[in-house]
């Protein structure tokens, strides 16, 4: 193996290290998300509120989109992801209203 070969690869390791540390970092902050999610959930549901706020939504998915554009990250990727979470969250909180 080539002095190259051996710092690409030292390279590559570190930059998955990073990546894991990273995937672990998103799962716990999206875990602390759902917890803050299920509180509003259940407080909606105690205040016949329903469980989708559709301007809510719509300022969280534009202030994501300006956050993603200001981390050099494509904002429809940041829109579908916060879409996907959207709508995971309005499902818990039809869940609390049954």
């Amino acid at each position: 193996m080539t002095n190259t070969v051996k710092l690409a690869a030292e390279v590559l390791k570190e930059h998955r290290a990073s990546i894991d540390r990273l995937d672990a970092i998103l799962v716990y902050t999206l875990g602390e998300r759902f917890k803050h999610t299920q509180a509003v959930g259940k407080l909606k549901a105690e205040h016949d509120l329903p469980p989708s706020d559709p301007n809510r939504e719509a300022d969280q998915i534009a202030r994501l989109e300006d956050l993603a554009k200001e981390a050099d990250l494509d904002p429809e990727f940041a829109k579908k992801f916060l879409n996907f979470i959207i709508a995971e969250v309005i499902q818990h909180h039809k869940q609390h209203q049954s």
